[in-house]
């Protein structure tokens, strides 16, 4: 009787998808021959013990954690690694949500984003990247660009505040977005010339609006809208993108460990897992993570099933809709669906007549 189990998974995933998205993870990649571990997680910033870590790195750990992460797990290299190889081999099956490499050389920002990019791609993995001055175009990475950062007596690099943004991003829940957070330790900045270009072009900023300093736009570095509707504009917000990566997350995992291996592929299955998608859907319209105006809903994806029989040498020819979807295609479950993500309010445009 294990089918009936999926529709309360997928009823819990939704009612804590709120909280599950303030309660991110930050993985810091740090050279330091301090301590002698490759790997350490951290659950709480007393918990860093200072005798591991150069000043420099503990700092950056405890902006990490400024942002209220859940947890911050620190990839430790020696000083004489002339790479991120051996960091990223052991991040590669870690969960994350936000990655960043406070002491990056300028050389190895498109090596980092181009491992971002890969997982995502060939592993279904939802990493993302906050870098330092990143000529990429791409949703996962967030190209932070701001320079000369003062909090207290120290100032820091765009590389190094990487840190406290990934931070701060890990710990956003889904009832706001970065736009115009408020960094109240941070007393000045170099300003960039013109904030709206900046943000236009995928640059995560910060700014000052003359009384505090906060974030620009929250933006990641897409800037390429494709033609055919893929990547439109709502790809380039950080929240939205966030929000994707979870449904992502919950509905595969939850295939993953109720489905595969476990259940036969027929129609009335395939039924079964739609409808406590759909279910899992309508919870996420009630919490405003989607749009409870908009059809969000998941389906069997016929033209592909279709397709998929045709390959196979069959002739579908005489095969209305609901045939195609009857007849299950090996071990093969086609999907498709729509969803409309919710974003915050950012921009007001308000005519006034006298």
């Amino acid at each position: 009787m294990g089918l009936p189990e999926i529709n309360i998974t997928f009823t819990g995933k939704a009612q804590t998808l709120v909280q599950r998205s303030q309660l991110g993870i930050v993985s810091l990649i740090l050279k330091d021959d301090t301590g002698t571990f490759e790997s350490i997680e951290y659950k709480d910033p007393t918990a860093v013990e200072t005798a591991d870590w150069t000043p420099e790195n503990a700092d950056y750990i405890a902006n990490a954690f400024k942002g209220d992460p859940s947890k911050v797990i620190v990839e430790r290299l020696d000083t004489t690694a002339v790479d991120y190889t051996a960091a990223l081999t052991r991040l590669k099956n870690k969960r994350f949500n936000y990655l960043a490499v406070p002491a990056i050389e300028t050389a190895d920002v498109t090596v980092i984003a181009e491992w971002i990019k890969t997982n995502r791609a060939d592993n279904r993995k939802t990493f993302k990247a906050v870098l330092p001055n990143a000529g990429e175009d791409h949703e996962a990475i967030i190209n932070f660009t701001t320079n000369d950062i003062k909090v207290g007596e120290k100032v820091y690099d765009t590389a190094e505040f990487t840190a406290r943004i990934a931070g701060i991003l890990a710990g956003l829940p889904f009832t706001r977005s970065a736009t115009y957070f408020v960094l109240d330790e941070v007393e000045s900045i170099t300003e960039i010339e013109d904030p709206n270009a900046a943000v236009d072009a995928g640059e995560l900023i910060l700014i000052n609006d003359g009384e505090k300093i906060k974030i620009g736009r929250g933006v990641n570095s897409l800037v390429t809208i494709t033609p055919n509707g893929t990547k439109n504009d709502e790809f380039k917000s950080i929240r939205v993108i966030e929000a994707m990566d979870m449904i992502h997350d919950d509905i595969y995992s939850t295939f993953d460990d109720e489905y595969v291996g476990k259940v036969n592929n027929i129609y009335d299955n395939q039924v079964i897992f739609i409808n406590s998608v759909n279910r899992y859907f309508t919870r996420l319209q009630t919490d405003e993570i989607l749009d409870p105006n908009a059809t969000n809903q998941a389906r069997i994806d016929v033209a592909a099933q279709r397709a998929a029989w045709e390959e196979a040498g069959f002739d579908t020819t005489d095969w209305d809709e609901q045939r195609v979807k009857e007849t299950s295609f090996r071990k093969n479950v086609f999907l498709a669906g729509n969803i409309k993500i919710v974003d915050t309010m950012e921009d007001l445009d308000f005519s006034i007549a006298i």
